[in-house]
């Protein structure tokens, strides 16, 4: 076998490890407290160890989120990023290994012999065959900085889809929960409308029997007009409920997965631990941290284009004046071509891009903390929200207790002649606004375990895709 010193000298070449002029990364100060406001300590598990499955524990909202999972628009499209990333990191690296071409030429010339030094008419012909290799000494880490910026970026993307599926299963319970106290709202209204119906019939019967004035019997008809109104505007929501909720699911959805009516039972116990430990583990801050990585390497990038750059190519194969002789013996042939290209002068665009590569971090090193104050502010509501929550909950269970019995007793007065019946309107009001805060504040409740489960970064319980090789 002939030595190919050209393609020996490359290969060798590419073993040599690059330095970078990347400055050495640094993570940012957490611009935030070291604890939560008002957030006392609890032992309870914390949402980004537990599946999702584990947090949200209603079998017909499981359903639909694994539906939402292979059917949603968006999420496909933060995967489809994912590959997209993954292919241009692979892109970028494959410039720190030499390249291989198979080159194959055949040439055929023919000089006046009035141009020619011999005065003869010369017909010349020339057949080779070949692998030729190009290869960039990449000793000041230029293509090894790009390359590091891409796998950062690959990283942010991952980060982002995780965030995506995060939002996409809480915006999943968020219309579900949603549509459930609708629903309830939408049987409160009927239910309301029903009594009303009731209670004018019999205003007009005792109206006609001369027991009623005219002014009874038109409050009471006012009130069922707006318990018909208030029923028409709850269908309505209803509908849109739905609507959304098939929306984010990305799928028609079926109907033994609806609502039933029932509690939707979602975990409660989460607890936010420090954050210091909560914050950094949220992948859009996860995300943040990798743009700014990435933003850092390319100002290792910019610093290599000051140094000079070394390019090896490279041919070996054989060459003949005839096709037949191609592969004969004596018939090798190679070239090596080293190039060294020093920048002397370009305008100040060198400078600049290092300025822009800097610009780039700053800004990027700013959207970190951004990212980190927000998640703070995220968590810290939600845990504010929490610490209410129950007690809401329970004056306004003793609140429609209260109204219940207060409406019960002036039907009782009404009945008997001792009370007007304005005031029995009014308890009928209260009753009705009372149910209806209810079922809000409940809703109110089963967000926010959504919103918290969200907040801390919780688990989004499926297979991250793998990295690419480095």
């Amino acid at each position: 076998m002939p030595r190919l010193p050209a393609l020996a000298a490359l290969l060798a070449a590419a073993g040599l490890s690059a330095c970078t002029l990347a400055p050495a990364y640094e993570r940012p100060a957490m611009p935030v407290g070291s604890a939560w406001p008002d957030a006392a300590p609890a032992a309870g598990p914390s949402a980004a160890d537990l599946d999702w499955r584990q947090v949200i524990e209603d079998r017909r909202l499981q359903a639909l989120v694994d539906l939402a999972l292979r059917q949603n628009r968006d999420l496909r499209v933060a995967v489809a990023n994912i590959a997209r990333a993954r292919a241009e990191y692979r892109i970028q690296r494959a410039d720190l290994l030499p390249a291989l071409d198979a080159v194959g030429s055949a040439t055929r010339s023919r000089t006046p012999g009035d141009l020619s030094a011999t005065g003869r008419t010369l017909d010349a012909r020339q057949y080779s065959v070949g692998v030729g290799a190009s290869y960039e000494l990449d000793l000041f880490g230029r293509i090894r900085s790009l390359s590091d910026a891409a796998l950062q970026s690959f990283f942010a993307v991952e980060e982002n889809r995780r965030a995506a599926q995060i939002s996409l299963i809480a915006e999943v319970a968020s219309n579900y929960v949603t549509l459930a106290a609708d629903q309830e709202l939408l049987k409160v209204a009927h239910d309301t409308l029903a009594s009303r119906e009731a209670a004018s019939t019999l205003i007009r019967r005792r109206f006609e029997a001369g027991a009623s004035s005219q002014l009874d019997l038109s409050q009471a008809e006012t009130l069922t007009e707006q318990a018909r109104s208030d029923a028409a505007a709850a269908v309505a929501r209803v509908a849109q409920d739905r609507n959304a909720l098939q929306l984010v699911v990305g799928a028609p959805l079926p109907a033994d997965l609806l609502p039933d009516g029932g509690e939707v039972a979602i975990r409660a116990d989460l607890q936010p631990g420090l954050p210091s430990d909560v914050l950094l583990r949220r992948p859009d801050v996860l995300a943040a941290e990798h743009t700014l990585q990435a933003r850092n390497a390319d100002i290792g990038a910019a610093r290599a284009a000051f140094f000079p750059r070394i390019s090896l190519t490279g041919q070996a194969g054989t060459a003949s004046p005839a096709l037949s002789g191609l592969f004969g013996a004596g018939s090798g042939a190679w070239t090596f071509a080293p190039q060294i290209t020093l920048p002397l002068f370009s305008g100040g665009a060198n400078l600049a891009n290092l300025a822009a590569a800097k610009a780039d971090r700053t800004i990027a090193t700013a959207q970190y903390e951004k990212a980190i104050q927000t998640a703070f502010r995220e968590v810290a509501d939600a845990l504010a929200v929490r610490a209410t929550i129950q007690e809401r909950i329970a004056a306004q269970e003793r609140l429609q207790v209260a109204a219940a019995d207060a409406q019960r007793l002036t039907q009782a007065r009404y009945d008997r002649g001792v009370d007007a019946y304005l005031n029995l309107l009014d308890a009928q009001r209260t009753l009705y606004g009372a149910r209806q805060a209810l079922i809000g504040v409940r809703l109110a409740e089963s967000l926010n375990r959504i919103d918290l489960y969200r907040a801390l970064g919780g688990g989004g319980g499926e297979p991250a895709p793998a990295a690419p090789a480095r």
